[in-house]
């Protein structure tokens, strides 16, 4: 058998039959009587010119490239989303005024099934999930006046956005159970959010959940008045409160800041309610 035979090699064959050549430059074979499909010349033409067609249909076929394989890494995981409740550790300060933001990590840990009990970074740490966005409830046990400490050193480590750093603490100068979400601002005389805003290196772009306490009555100190605890009709206020900044640090995370500013900012204390 001939194989890879050129156009030429065949001319040169005494082949029993004619070519008829037109300008397309397309090939019309006339083929004889059927006897002569039997010849020896015709199974050698045959094999010759079945592997200039193969070769004519490889050589035209266009080449199709595989695609390059998708060498991009996985996206990296979400940062976590940091509530930082503010307040003085131990017993003395237990569920007084000056400790509701740590009764509001509380209230929000007990809501969504969170266990606040590991010890790091110089606070009470929980880690979880609201919805399907991860958190990290933190309580820092600095004392109130050195919590940047705690969370300077949160933020840096697990290279948490600002933007996601909520602090809750209390405000003298809000109407007591009266909440305020801000999404950024100054530190307003609280000695906690004056800690903090100095571990964040100045910036105060983060937001924060204030919760009114009052002023205290007649010349009280204001320093032995966030110390004082709370009678029975205003822990009947402050839970339900605290009622609503869950609602509301549920909608921050899950619907974002302008919403839960709404429906915070927008909401009536239990004593309007009623």
């Amino acid at each position: 058998m001939i194989i890879g035979a050129s156009i030429s090699s065949v001319a040169a064959l005494r082949l029993p039959f004619s070519f008829h050549c037109f300008p397309t430059s397309k090939t019309l074979i006339s083929f004889p009587s059927l006897s002569l499909l039997h010849s020896p010349t015709f199974h050698i033409f045959s094999s010759i010119t079945s592997s200039i067609t193969a070769s004519m249909s490889t050589s035209s076929s266009p080449t199709t490239e595989q695609p390059a394989l998708d060498d991009k890494k996985p996206a990296p995981p979400p940062k976590p989303w940091l509530i930082v409740g503010l307040g003085n550790p131990g017993k003395k300060y237990d569920r007084t005024r000056h400790n509701v933001g740590f009764e509001m990590v509380d209230a929000v840990a007990e809501a969504e099934g969170i266990s606040i009990s590991n010890v790091s970074f110089k606070a009470l740490i929980g880690k979880g999930f609201i919805g399907d966005v991860p958190v990290m409830l933190a309580k820092p046990q600095t004392f109130m006046n050195a919590s940047g400490e705690s969370v300077g050193a949160i933020v840096s480590y697990y290279k948490i956005p600002l933007k996601q750093v909520l602090v809750i603490f209390d405000d003298l100068d809000l109407p007591f159970a009266k909440l305020r979400m801000l999404p950024k601002g100054g530190h307003g005389g609280h000695n906690g959010m004056r800690s903090i805003i100095d571990h964040f290196k100045g910036s105060r772009d983060f937001p924060r959940l204030r919760i009114g306490i009052g002023r205290p009555p007649g010349k009280m100190d204001a320093a032995n008045f966030v110390l004082r605890p709370f009678n029975k009709q205003e822990r009947e206020e402050l839970n339900f409160t605290l009622q609503v900044g869950e609602d509301a640090i549920r909608i921050l995370l899950l619907e974002g800041f302008n919403k839960s500013a709404t429906f915070v900012n927008t909401n009536k204390s239990l004593e309007q309610i009623s």
